[in-house]
């Protein structure tokens, strides 16, 4: 009974050390087998992801009765899946050994490319393995096993489009942003804030964050902010810089940080209004009543129906700060004649007649060019209404003369009192001489009272 037993447990031992030397040689790549069982042991990362390589690890186990040897394993990439280049998909295993175990078969591995624009979902990628029998029949087998392989689309969300590229000083407008999710998977909680360092650029009637709960891929949305620059700011280009911070597929926070150039300043407005005139020439009171400085500020009187100068038409007035006027004068006559001015007489307060002329045809029509803060070059149109006495515009006749002299008129006025005052006091001391005479004569006596 004793002998048996330890021939028993001699032949288990021999069947042992024939099955490890068995294992050695599959570890080894020398794996037997007539039957191959292709599984997905692995994938780096968990997840594919658009534009980025994915590690796929194969389990490759001879299960059939048969020893199998020149076995080639290939990968068949299919879109989104592609293969990269230096990488080979073509693997060999030169044996394998009938009835393998798990930890016998044999591991190879493979690297493919996700395509950028792969959208999240489920692929299919088939692996195909060739083999022969090992023996006389030397048959060949030929197995497809189909995996499939996740991809987990790439979130990112970006300012697309900023709707306004400058702001004005000290005026509330207007500012959307709009956000696009330019990646292949949706994103949550997206929150959008930004920032002007300097602290010019504020948002107004609310803060400068706004919350978006859900995007989807490929989706945009528009957020809406009201802002203004500060009254005080200095024309020209400012940052603002952008936050975006939002939950990917798997809730993690991610941040985007970008920045956008906003530029505060632009155009300004004039007030024209009419001055003062003096024979035929008029001035012209122009005053930027805008926020934005004016550079290089040219006044024109541009050809119409109604007047026309003489001389130059335009005349540069140099830069005009924001409250800032300037005087520009021109020579300007009626091109309608004398039957466009329409003489009122009136009384002043003085007592004296004076003469006013109001022209009965259209405002004169007034351009102004200037230089804005973006080195751009604007023109203005204006009206302004001429409100003109007789001896302060000259108006010409049908020959081209002009007509009679507000001021010529004034100054005879003005000799004939001089003269009949002369003339007044000149008889008054004449009679004062011829009364001292006769005085004198009389010996300036009383008469005598007459007796009773």
């Amino acid at each position: 009974m004793k002998k048996f037993s330890l021939l028993t447990l001699l032949l288990l031992f021999s069947a042992f050390i024939c099955l490890g030397a068995g294992t050695a040689l599959g570890s080894n790549g020398n794996i037997n087998s007539a039957s191959l069982d292709v599984n997905l042991t692995n994938q780096n990362p968990d997840y594919a992801r658009p534009g980025e390589p994915v590690e796929l690890t194969a389990s490759v186990q001879n299960v059939g009765n048969a020893d199998l040897k020149d076995i080639t394993v290939t990968v068949n990439p299919e879109y989104p899946f592609s293969k990269i280049s230096g990488e080979n998909l073509v693997k060999e295993i030169s044996y394998l050994n009938a009835r393998q175990d798990d930890d016998d078969a044999a591991v190879l591995k493979f690297r493919l490319m996700t395509d950028s624009n792969a959208s999240a979902g489920t692929y299919d990628i088939d692996i195909t393995t060739t083999a022969k029998e090992s023996g006389a029949s030397s048959n060949t087998i030929t197995t497809t096993k189909t995996i499939q392989l996740e991809v987990k689309g790439k979130e990112y969300a970006q300012v697309v489009t900023i709707s306004k590229a400058n702001i004005d000083i000290a005026k509330e407008e207007p500012l959307d942003l709009i956000i696009t999710n330019t990646g292949t998977s949706p994103i949550k909680n997206l929150v959008i804030s930004w920032k002007d360092p300097k602290g010019v650029i504020l948002p107004v009637y609310s803060d400068n964050t706004k919350y978006i709960k859900y995007l989807e891929a490929g989706d945009s949305v528009t957020v809406s902010y009201s802002v203004m620059a500060d009254v005080n700011a200095d024309p020209g280009l400012y940052t603002l810089d952008m936050d975006l911070s939002y939950e990917d597929y798997e809730s993690n926070e991610q941040s985007i940080n970008t920045t956008a150039g906003l530029f505060v300043g632009g155009e300004t407005d004039f007030d024209v209004s009419f001055s003062e005139s003096d024979q035929g020439e008029i001035s012209l009171s122009v005053a930027n009543v805008g926020n934005n400085m004016a550079y290089s500020v040219k006044v024109s009187v541009p050809d119409q129906d109604d007047y026309r100068v003489s001389g130059s038409s335009s005349t540069i007035v140099g830069n005009l700060e924001k409250g800032d006027y300037t005087i520009a004068s021109f020579n300007v006559a009626s091109s309608q004649g004398a039957g466009s001015l329409s003489n009122n007489t009136k009384s002043s307060d003085k007592g004296e007649n004076e003469t006013s002329v109001s022209m009965d045809s259209n405002p004169l029509k007034v351009q102004i060019e200037y230089t804005d803060a973006k080195g751009e070059r604007i023109t203005v149109d204006k009206e302004v209404k001429l409100e003109m006495t007789s001896g302060n515009m000259t108006a010409q006749g049908p020959g081209g003369q002009s007509s009679s002299s507000g001021n010529g008129s004034y100054l005879l006025y003005i000799v004939l009192i001089v003269l009949a005052g002369g003339v007044f006091v000149y008889r008054k001391k004449i009679q004062e001489k011829i009364q001292a005479r006769k005085e004198k004569k009389s010996g300036n006596k009383k008469p005598e009272d007459p007796q009773v």
